[in-house]
């Protein structure tokens, strides 16, 4: 049965997100999802005179194939993908799986060997192609967020359909305090950290990457990391749960790693040279989504939240760190996850969750959740 929901969130895809004009290639990478759903985006691209391809997968033929996965099979399945990709000019992947933990039982030497392999065809679609990538609502997602399936998918497609042009002032205005900012420190339960961000720059993203969206990002100068951080938002990598993360860096490195499976976070910070490092720092204000629940996509737009990431940096906004990883990181600073505050350059610019410079007022849920 049709649901115009399905053709709201394809228009804002092709049309917002990806900004599709006559003439370009597009890629729906479809994980899992409806069909109905993947017509609804190949109309969309049709009626923005683009020319859509389509490739399906499905998360236990994907699990099945990783675990006996070989390199010279890697590698072939990397040079076909590749490219295929250098043939596009944007990439939109929609992703939905009945069991979010269904890769975990491939072996991490495996994961790292895939991801190796596969980084090429990764890289050149985060920089060369316009691209989105957002998740498919299932009732797994449902579960994760403590909802029923019903009341999950009216909230999934209020949270993707969003107004992101509203947040466009406030963004231009952190993104500007970022490019100017130095000195950062964030201070929390578990958690007094300092930095430095001084001429990387900051990228904005306003639902041309992700939907759901809501952050401006940067990230650290690679060695200039101090202190300690500790994150209260669970988290899923590789396919294995993780809480309670706690790291402790010195010049720039993590030297310490503990939570509840301090064996699996350490062997996947052990990736390589740079997992130890941090690519990315995120301020995140997505004014509807409040609450983790297990999905890297929603929880790093938390309201209030900031993530911070070991591994791989973008081109854009990013420090230089390569790595296999990159693994967001989430903490949330609202007073009902015990606080916390950012500081610029000896300034108080978040406390709570909320900004506290009127220039940037209009990123508060007060202005966005209207």
């Amino acid at each position: 049965m049709h649901d115009a929901r399905y053709d709201k969130l394809a228009h804002v895809l092709t049309r917002h997100s990806a900004a599709l004009q006559p003439g370009e290639k597009v890629l729906i990478d479809a994980f899992d999802v409806p069909d109905e759903f993947v017509i609804a985006m190949v109309r969309a691209i049709r009626a923005a005179k683009a020319t859509p391809f389509v490739q399906i997968h499905h998360a236990r033929v994907t699990r099945e194939l990783a675990l006996e996965a070989t390199e010279p099979q890697l590698e072939i399945a990397s040079a076909v993908e590749l490219a295929r990709m250098k043939k596009m000019d944007a990439y939109i992947a929609v992703r939905g799986s009945h069991n979010i933990t269904e890769m975990s039982d491939v072996p991490d030497e495996r994961m790292r060997l895939i991801m190796g392999k596969m980084r090429p065809v990764l890289d050149w679609r985060i920089n060369k192609t316009k691209w989105v990538v957002l998740r498919w609502p299932t009732p797994a997602m449902a579960q994760q967020a403590q909802q029923s399936t019903e009341a999950f998918e009216e909230f999934y497609f209020k949270v993707c359909t969003l107004d992101y042009a509203r947040m466009a002032p406030g963004m231009k205005a952190l993104k500007a305090l970022m490019d100017r900012t130095d000195r950062v420190q964030i201070k929390g339960p578990g958690t007094d950290l300092r930095f430095s961000i001084k001429g990387i720059g900051a990228v904005s993203c306003g639902g041309d990457r992700n939907i759901p969206d809501g952050e401006v990002f940067t990230a650290p100068v690679r060695d200039s990391v101090e202190g300690e951080i500790t994150f209260n938002a669970p988290t899923i990598y590789q396919g294995i749960a993780f809480e309670n993360i706690r790291l402790e860096f010195a010049r720039g490195r993590v030297v310490q790693a503990t939570g509840n499976n301090p064996k699996a976070l350490n062997g996947i910070l052990d990736s390589d040279p740079g997992a130890r490092y941090i690519g990315e720092f995120s301020i995140a204000f997505n004014p509807h989504i409040l609450h983790p629940m297990r999905d890297i996509l929603f929880d790093e737009k938390i309201a209030g939240s900031f993530h911070f990431t070991p591994g791989q940096a973008y081109s854009v906004g990013g420090n230089g760190n390569k790595s296999r990883i990159h693994w967001d990181m989430v903490s949330i600073q609202r007073p009902d996850y015990g606080g916390g505050e950012i500081w610029f350059d000896g300034k108080l610019m978040r406390k709570d969750g909320l900004f506290t410079l009127p220039v940037l007022k209009k990123l508060d849920p007060e202005y966005l959740g209207k």
